[in-house]
């Protein structure tokens, strides 16, 4: 079971996750995967950039917000309304205070350093997932429920690419096998940090964006868990943004590929990665409403039936950037440029959303997240530093007033005029479509619009692919 932010965004949430805990416990082993408190994450990074600036001021009004927060939380969980005794709470208050001293200790070192090393940054994101943990497990004994604590970087073994590492399944298997199996054959229920790990020889590192429901389906493989129960504040995966689309249905199922294309392309329910080690173990999983544990959710599973034509959801991204690049002649060599555009953008760790080209001048553009705009054109500014400084590639356009529509279902593959349809919709509504990228395997189409017509393409694209009215089930083969 993975918790969100939002989950545990208070001393009330936490309680009611552990609830859940408890009521699966009863039946079966249970792993319990936390983030931090929401909010808390932001909260930590954006110490580290007082702290890179020398702004004491700024450090020490975080740090006072952060204690407030967490023992705040831990008060109200471990208070006299709970079975904990006085010398649990002060044990609870002591390890927090350690805890923050450790995040403190790195916040110092940024400052006298004058910048932030991604190693450093990877040790102190961390840390608000091991308070969660920490009260989590606490709260969970002071009801007689058997827990533990455990770091994430005591288990999940990555590479050592810092903010976005990538797990290594083989050592982290024998790592899961070490210390989370033997709490398991004990009765306890270890509490594991979401979004951290650490390299084969010790060194924090994070998972990236979203990295906690990826910890979860890490740890779901390594375990050979029968499901992985994912739990947010919303009620499952739908057809549509609800604040966009209001008559858009929950999923009942969906395949893994369907639900990956999605969070891809801007649905917030689970991480672009989260899946792909549960694919050979052929784990189902759970996207559920910690909020109202009683709605069904949706079932996410290898396979669905084949009576489920055409797409099966529509999603979108508003905060995004349409870099496009040309070479100044069509001899340029512009299948080269790209590659090295490419190439540039993976060693950055940007993830492109969608890439559309022409043919005869070999012009390109892609899409990438506001966030990650500065670090992009950095990155390929140096890559072709050469071919923009004597003129053989025209200088990078950036157009930020775009935005991203998708349209998924595996049902598309070999159905004809689903495309044709999509692009009538759009166009019915004077909305532009400024580029269209649609990969072989026929299981997404992204489109890239104006923004001002970005919610009209999405709720017309609903309309006509009858999302709203469809049986949104089928049965897994």
């Amino acid at each position: 079971m993975k918790f969100g932010g939002t989950s545990v965004g208070s001393a009330e949430r936490m309680k009611a996750a552990c609830a859940l805990i408890a009521a699966e416990a009863s039946r079966r082993p249970v792993v319990a995967v936390v983030s931090a408190m929401s909010k808390i994450t932001d909260l930590l990074l954006d110490t580290t950039r007082h702290a890179e600036a020398g702004d004491q001021a700024g450090i020490d009004y975080n740090l006072h917000q952060l204690e407030l927060r967490h023992y705040g939380a831990a008060g109200s969980l471990l208070g006299a309304d709970s079975q904990s005794t006085a010398e649990a709470r002060a044990k609870a208050a002591q390890r927090i205070g350690e805890i923050i001293s450790e995040f403190r200790r790195i916040v110092n070192g940024i400052q006298m350093l004058g910048h932030r090393p991604p190693r450093a940054i990877d040790e102190a994101v961390a840390v608000g997932e091991r308070l969660s943990a920490l009260m989590i497990a606490g709260y969970l004994k002071s009801i007689g429920i058997p827990a533990e604590a455990v770091n994430a970087a005591e288990v999940i073994v990555t590479d050592a690419v810092f903010n976005n590492a990538s797990p290594l399944m083989d050592a982290t298997e024998k790592k899961a096998a070490a210390r989370l199996v033997p709490l398991l054959e004990a009765g306890k229920i270890p509490v594991v940090t979401g979004f951290n790990g650490a390299t084969a020889d010790g060194r924090p590192t994070t998972l990236g964006r979203g990295g906690s429901d990826f910890s979860a389906s890490i740890l779901a493989a390594a375990l050979g868990a029968s499901e992985l129960w994912i739990w947010t504040d919303v009620d499952g995966i739908m057809t549509a943004d609800p604040r966009l689309v209001p008559d858009a249905k929950i999923l009942e199922e969906i395949t893994y590929s369907e639900a990956a294309e999605l969070a891809y392309a801007g649905a917030k329910v689970l991480h672009p990665r989260t899946l792909a080690p549960l694919v050979e173990r052929k784990i189902p999983v759970w996207s559920k409403n910690s909020f109202a544990p009683e709605k069904p959710g949706t079932r996410i599973v290898p396979t669905l039936g084949a009576d489920n034509p055409g797409a099966r959801a529509v999603t979108s991204m508003a905060k995004v950037t349409l870099l496009s690049l040309e070479p100044a002649s069509a001899g340029a060599g512009g299948v080269h440029i790209m590659a090295r555009t490419m190439d540039a953008l993976d060693r950055a760790n940007v993830e492109v959303l969608a890439v559309s080209g022409s043919s005869y001048r070999q012009s390109f553009c892609l899409l990438v997240r506001n966030e990650e705009l500065e670090t992009a054109t950095e990155a390929i500014e140096a890559a072709l530093a050469l071919e923009l400084a004597h003129g053989y590639v025209r200088n990078i356009e950036v157009d930020p007033d775009v935005g991203l529509l998708a349209v998924v279902g595996e049902g598309m593959r070999g159905f004809s005029g689903v495309a044709g349809r999509i692009f009538t919709a759009i166009s019915r509504e004077n909305v532009n479509i400024i580029a269209i990228a649609q990969g072989s395997s026929e299981l997404t189409i992204s489109i890239v619009v104006r923004r001002d017509g970005l919610e009209k393409a999405v709720r017309a694209v609903h309309a006509e692919c009858h999302l709203s009215n469809r049986s949104t089930a089928a049965s897994p083969e």
